[in-house]
Protein backbone atom coordinates (compact mmCIF):
# COMPACT_ATOMS: atom_id res chain seq x y z
CA UNK A 1 0.00 0.00 0.00
CA UNK A 2 2.39 2.16 0.83
CA UNK A 3 4.93 1.25 -1.81
CA UNK A 4 1.88 2.24 -4.29
CA UNK A 5 1.63 5.35 -2.80
CA UNK A 6 5.02 6.42 -2.87
CA UNK A 7 4.88 5.47 -7.07
CA UNK A 8 1.49 7.59 -7.45
CA UNK A 9 3.46 10.25 -5.71
CA UNK A 10 6.39 9.92 -8.21
CA UNK A 11 3.93 9.99 -11.36
CA UNK A 12 2.16 13.18 -10.42
CA UNK A 13 5.62 14.48 -9.98
CA UNK A 14 6.49 13.90 -13.25
CA UNK A 15 3.76 14.98 -14.59
CA UNK A 16 3.86 18.34 -12.91
CA UNK A 17 7.05 18.58 -14.87
CA UNK A 18 6.15 18.01 -17.80
CA UNK A 19 3.03 20.68 -17.87
CA UNK A 20 5.28 23.85 -16.03
CA UNK A 21 3.76 25.81 -18.24
CA UNK A 22 -0.22 24.66 -17.92
CA UNK A 23 -1.96 27.54 -16.14
CA UNK A 24 -4.89 27.06 -13.62
CA UNK A 25 -3.06 24.85 -11.45
CA UNK A 26 -2.30 25.96 -7.89
CA UNK A 27 0.95 24.00 -8.33
CA UNK A 28 2.02 25.65 -11.41
CA UNK A 29 1.00 29.05 -11.30
CA UNK A 30 2.93 31.95 -11.66
CA UNK A 31 3.47 35.42 -9.88
CA UNK A 32 4.74 38.45 -10.71
CA UNK A 33 8.21 38.99 -8.71
CA UNK A 34 7.69 41.38 -5.61
CA UNK A 35 10.55 44.08 -6.87
CA UNK A 36 8.15 44.18 -10.43
CA UNK A 37 10.84 43.50 -12.63
CA UNK A 38 8.07 41.15 -14.47
CA UNK A 39 10.17 38.26 -13.79
CA UNK A 40 7.92 35.21 -12.35
CA UNK A 41 8.07 32.50 -9.82
CA UNK A 42 6.20 29.19 -9.29
CA UNK A 43 4.92 27.95 -6.62
CA UNK A 44 5.61 24.63 -4.63
CA UNK A 45 8.74 22.36 -4.52
CA UNK A 46 9.97 22.88 -7.43
CA UNK A 47 9.38 26.31 -7.84
CA UNK A 48 12.63 26.85 -4.60
CA UNK A 49 15.89 28.61 -5.47
CA UNK A 50 18.97 26.89 -4.89
CA UNK A 51 21.82 27.39 -6.81
CA UNK A 52 24.58 25.68 -4.13
CA UNK A 53 22.98 22.66 -3.46
CA UNK A 54 23.05 19.67 -5.76
CA UNK A 55 20.59 19.57 -8.17
CA UNK A 56 16.62 17.21 -7.97
CA UNK A 57 16.06 15.08 -10.62
CA UNK A 58 13.46 17.85 -11.71
CA UNK A 59 16.96 20.44 -11.89
CA UNK A 60 18.81 17.95 -13.55
CA UNK A 61 16.46 17.65 -16.06
CA UNK A 62 15.23 20.85 -16.13
CA UNK A 63 18.72 22.48 -16.84
CA UNK A 64 19.63 19.79 -19.97
CA UNK A 65 18.62 20.78 -23.46
CA UNK A 66 18.09 17.53 -24.01
CA UNK A 67 15.74 17.31 -21.89
CA UNK A 68 12.73 19.80 -22.83
CA UNK A 69 10.27 17.53 -24.11
CA UNK A 70 10.73 15.78 -21.00
CA UNK A 71 10.26 18.48 -18.83
CA UNK A 72 7.49 20.20 -20.88
CA UNK A 73 5.05 16.26 -20.07
CA UNK A 74 6.23 16.57 -16.52
CA UNK A 75 4.89 19.76 -16.37
CA UNK A 76 1.53 18.95 -18.37
CA UNK A 77 1.02 16.03 -15.91
CA UNK A 78 1.38 18.26 -13.11
CA UNK A 79 4.15 15.87 -11.71
CA UNK A 80 6.96 18.97 -10.78
CA UNK A 81 6.78 19.37 -7.23
CA UNK A 82 6.21 15.51 -6.66
CA UNK A 83 9.71 14.60 -8.32
CA UNK A 84 10.83 17.98 -6.49
CA UNK A 85 10.17 15.98 -3.22
CA UNK A 86 13.19 14.15 -1.12
CA UNK A 87 12.77 10.83 -2.95
CA UNK A 88 15.13 8.50 -3.61
CA UNK A 89 14.12 8.39 -6.92
CA UNK A 90 15.28 6.89 -9.93
CA UNK A 91 14.06 8.30 -13.25
CA UNK A 92 15.06 7.03 -16.24
CA UNK A 93 14.81 9.92 -18.83
CA UNK A 94 14.49 9.98 -22.42
CA UNK A 95 16.30 13.01 -24.74
CA UNK A 96 14.34 14.99 -26.91
CA UNK A 97 15.46 12.60 -30.13
CA UNK A 98 14.12 9.61 -28.40
CA UNK A 99 10.64 11.32 -28.04
CA UNK A 100 10.90 12.38 -31.72
CA UNK A 101 11.34 8.76 -32.81
CA UNK A 102 7.49 8.27 -31.11
CA UNK A 103 4.51 7.87 -34.11
CA UNK A 104 4.39 11.49 -35.06
CA UNK A 105 1.64 13.25 -33.13
CA UNK A 106 2.30 11.01 -30.25
CA UNK A 107 3.85 13.88 -28.08
CA UNK A 108 1.15 16.60 -28.89
CA UNK A 109 -1.95 14.14 -28.28
CA UNK A 110 -0.69 13.48 -24.71
CA UNK A 111 0.08 16.75 -23.54
CA UNK A 112 -3.74 17.65 -24.21
CA UNK A 113 -5.59 18.05 -20.98
CA UNK A 114 -7.96 14.78 -21.78
CA UNK A 115 -4.77 12.62 -21.98
CA UNK A 116 -3.33 14.24 -18.88
CA UNK A 117 -3.89 10.42 -17.23
CA UNK A 118 -2.20 8.73 -20.00
CA UNK A 119 0.80 10.93 -19.49
CA UNK A 120 1.01 10.55 -15.97
CA UNK A 121 0.96 6.87 -16.94
CA UNK A 122 3.47 6.77 -19.26
CA UNK A 123 5.97 9.09 -17.16
CA UNK A 124 5.44 7.04 -14.17
CA UNK A 125 6.76 4.09 -15.75
CA UNK A 126 10.12 6.02 -16.15
CA UNK A 127 10.20 5.86 -12.27
CA UNK A 128 10.93 3.80 -9.57
CA UNK A 129 10.80 5.21 -5.51
CA UNK A 130 14.61 4.00 -4.95
CA UNK A 131 18.45 4.82 -6.08
CA UNK A 132 19.53 2.88 -8.15
CA UNK A 133 23.42 2.89 -9.62
CA UNK A 134 23.83 1.63 -12.91
CA UNK A 135 26.55 -0.64 -11.44
CA UNK A 136 23.13 -2.20 -9.37
CA UNK A 137 21.44 -3.87 -12.43
CA UNK A 138 21.52 -7.20 -13.30
CA UNK A 139 20.65 -9.22 -16.63
CA UNK A 140 16.69 -10.24 -16.24
CA UNK A 141 16.14 -8.15 -13.51
CA UNK A 142 12.36 -6.65 -12.98
CA UNK A 143 11.93 -2.67 -11.55
CA UNK A 144 8.63 -1.87 -9.91
CA UNK A 145 7.78 1.17 -11.65
CA UNK A 146 5.86 4.24 -9.87
CA UNK A 147 2.81 3.44 -12.10
CA UNK A 148 2.67 -0.17 -10.98
CA UNK A 149 4.05 -1.62 -14.25
CA UNK A 150 7.40 -3.72 -13.92
CA UNK A 151 10.21 -2.95 -16.98
CA UNK A 152 13.71 -5.27 -17.21
CA UNK A 153 16.64 -4.59 -17.17
CA UNK A 154 19.27 -6.28 -19.58
CA UNK A 155 22.92 -6.52 -19.30
CA UNK A 156 24.89 -7.11 -22.15
CA UNK A 157 28.72 -6.40 -22.65
CA UNK A 158 28.78 -4.18 -19.53
CA UNK A 159 26.14 -1.97 -21.80
CA UNK A 160 22.68 -1.20 -19.76
CA UNK A 161 19.24 -1.48 -21.15
CA UNK A 162 15.35 -1.04 -19.42
CA UNK A 163 13.27 -2.74 -22.06
CA UNK A 164 15.47 -2.49 -24.91
CA UNK A 165 16.29 1.22 -24.02
CA UNK A 166 19.71 1.80 -23.69
CA UNK A 167 21.19 3.98 -20.86
CA UNK A 168 23.63 6.43 -22.12
CA UNK A 169 24.52 8.73 -18.98
CA UNK A 170 24.15 8.66 -15.05
CA UNK A 171 23.35 12.06 -13.64
CA UNK A 172 23.50 11.57 -9.62
CA UNK A 173 20.78 14.37 -8.28
CA UNK A 174 20.07 15.39 -4.91
CA UNK A 175 16.99 13.12 -4.04
CA UNK A 176 18.00 10.12 -6.37
CA UNK A 177 19.81 9.72 -9.76
CA UNK A 178 18.70 10.36 -12.83
CA UNK A 179 19.48 7.28 -16.11
CA UNK A 180 19.42 9.17 -19.47
CA UNK A 181 17.98 6.97 -21.85
CA UNK A 182 17.64 6.54 -25.71
CA UNK A 183 13.82 5.49 -25.94
CA UNK A 184 10.41 6.37 -24.56
CA UNK A 185 9.23 3.61 -22.28
CA UNK A 186 5.93 2.36 -22.98
CA UNK A 187 3.59 0.51 -20.03
CA UNK A 188 2.21 -2.86 -21.38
Amino acid sequence: MKSMRMANMLVAGIIVVLFWGCSGNQATDTAAAADGSGATTVAGQAGVKDDASMKDVVKVAAGSPDHTTLVAAVTAAELLDDLSNVGPFTVFAPTNDAFAKLPAGTVEGLLKPEKKADLQNILQYHVTTSMLRADFFEDGQELGMANGGNATITVKDGKVQINGANIIATIPASNGIVHVIDAVLLPK
